[in-house]
């Protein structure tokens, strides 16, 4: 009887045996279990953004990538999403948030103090419009700098553009927040203008740009000379583009109007169709100055209304077409202007931008 037990376990052993072995090597066959096809290898560009399929996605994004974030949450949250890996950092107004991180999202005004009429709403909206973009495949952020040069210099790596579509082959608007040359305002004065843009059916980058004493202005026009490059893949027309910036982003909107691109080491292109300035004491003006919508508050306390209302003037005496809105309680760095006697200027200037695109 012991005999029988035996030989059955060793019966039963090699069956076991074999089935693995069997099982080892089937694997080992499979051409699967392998990557071998070129289609599914990852390719980036030299400034290490990941090439896009022929409609514009990312297909290593498609999937959920978390939650929308709520006014209740914290800015380290932010910071955190899984949608903002490895830029999330950059969202936010300096190099470094980190003293921010415990701030609820419900004060995040207090990362931007040069700035008034900020809605936290508003502020995560915009937000919560990019974590769908990731969600549904869309890549958001671009680096405009190799990886080479942010070797060179490190102060690039604080840089770079966010996407936000329009329809496909519109033309593009990059948007300079202010932040009084030590802070980017993206979360205020970027995300949320960029986002009504797009809505409009035009597209928009918010461009994150160096403070602290670097040149800008640099950034911008890497970033123009990198969106017209990558057009194509990008799905944007590079023809009658415009620039927009508010209080020190503004000025560097004005800069590429006034002088072009390749004047602040860009390439040879056109000099943008339209410039909107908002709220900046910058008064510089040429005869050839792209055509202007500008906008300021009667009761800015950082830009003077005067200095404003003098440069129009130039302006419109140098042969530049400007279209001026002056409102009168919405104070410096409204943003969208939500609430204030500001809100709807945007769609204004948008209106203004569509008289020059040629259709």
């Amino acid at each position: 009887m012991k005999r029988v037990i035996i030989n059955n376990k060793i019966l039963v052993g090699n069956m076991v045996l074999s089935f693995l072995l069997a099982l080892f090597l089937l694997n080992c066959s499979d051409p699967d279990s392998t990557i071998t096809d070129e289609d599914d290898q990852e390719v980036v560009d030299e400034n290490g953004n990941e090439n896009e399929n022929e409609n514009g996605n990312n297909e290593d994004n498609n999937g959920s990538v978390g939650e929308h974030l709520t006014t209740s949450n914290y800015v380290r949250d932010i910071v955190n999403h899984p949608a903002f890996e490895g830029f999330g950092e950059l969202l936010l107004a300096r190099d470094n948030n980190s003293s921010y991180y415990n701030t609820p999202i419900s004060n995040v005004g207090s990362l931007m103090p040069y700035h008034g009429n900020i809605r936290p709403d508003v502020v995560v909206g915009a937000l919560n419009f990019m974590i769908d973009e990731v969600n549904n495949g869309k890549t958001i952020f671009y680096n405009i700098y190799t990886e080479q040069q942010k070797e060179q210099d490190p102060s690039k790596r604080n840089t770079g553009i966010f996407f936000f579509r329009g329809k496909p082959n519109a033309p593009f608007a990059v948007v300079c927040p202010g932040g009084g040359g030590v802070y980017v305002g993206s979360l205020h004065e970027g995300f949320p203008l960029a986002q009504r843009i797009s809505e409009l059916g035009l597209n928009a980058f918010v461009l994150r740009y160096r403070v602290g004493g670097h040149d800008s202005t640099a950034d911008l026009a890497t970033a123009i000379t990198y969106i017209f490059e990558n057009a194509e893949s990008l799905g944007v027309s590079t023809n009658d583009y415009s620039v927009w910036g508010g209080s020190a982003g503004a000025r560097l909107a004005s800069n590429i109007a006034l002088n072009g691109v390749a004047r602040s080491g860009g390439g040879n292109l056109p000099k943008p169709a339209t410039a909107v300035i908002a709220y900046t004491g910058h008064s510089t003006y040429s005869s050839d100055f792209s055509p202007s919508f500008i906008t300021v508050a009667a009761n800015d306390g950082i830009a003077n209304v005067n200095t404003v209302e003098t440069r129009v003037q130039n302006l419109r005496n140098a042969g530049v077409d400007v279209e001026y809105r002056r409102y009168q309680t919405a104070g410096h760095g409204f943003g969208l202007g939500t609430g204030t006697d500001a809100e709807g200027w945007l769609d204004l200037a948008v209106r203004f931008w569509q008289k020059y695109i040629n259709q």
